[in-house]
């Protein structure tokens, strides 16, 4: 299936509204980011389809989903790896590590999961390497620490300094391309 056509599946399997405070439900349709309180955001549909689209994820492949706040991209990778995949979700906020948990804990989704973030630690190498790694957070410089999280081959999205960066680990260096200009909240650590 290309990569768009199982972004577009895993949206329709994965209603944003189900992963937004109750406060904001009424406002699940609208294309923009969305707040889910601890000055975090549910990010903006069109975004998280473009982010989606660059990492390039394939089924049985093992995804980190750094700044997973509400759980939305993690249920939504979790749909694109599928039943033989893996998706860690990995929040800085107690409280969302909470509710990503619980919104997920409604579905069936055994693949997935959401972990709290280590203190001053970027992703979780611990568990590394992984296939690919979406950020929902923007750096302020590339972020060193995960392209080493990755697999040889493995593929990074995130936000540098306004502008969206996939990333391509080759060894011991990496291939970039950026896309275009988005904003998103501050990435801790990042």
């Amino acid at each position: 299936m290309p990569r768009r056509d199982a972004v577009q599946a895993a949206f329709a399997a994965t209603p944003r509204k189900a992963f937004l405070p109750r406060w904001q439900r009424r406002f699940a349709r609208l294309d923009g980011a969305l707040d889910i309180g601890w000055g975090q955001t549910n990010s903006q549909p069109r975004t998280v389809r473009a982010m989606l689209e660059l990492l390039d994820v394939e089924p049985g492949q093992r995804v980190l989903d750094v700044g997973a706040g509400s759980g939305w991209t993690t249920a939504l990778l979790a749909h694109l790896v599928g039943p033989e995949g893996d998706v860690v979700g990995v929040e800085i906020v107690p409280e969302l590590v909470d509710f990503g948990r619980a919104n997920l804990a409604g579905l069936d989704l055994p693949q997935a999961r959401i972990e709290a973030a280590l203190p001053d630690t970027l992703g979780l190498p611990g568990l590394a390497p992984f296939d690919r790694i979406l950020v929902s957070a923007e750096a302020t410089r590339m972020p060193s620490s995960l392209v080493e999280q990755l697999v040889d081959g493995g593929r990074l999205v995130v936000p540098v300094r306004g502008v969206m960066h996939e990333v391509v680990r080759r060894g011991a260096s990496a291939d970039v391309v950026r896309h275009g200009r988005y904003a998103f909240v501050p990435l801790v650590g990042g």
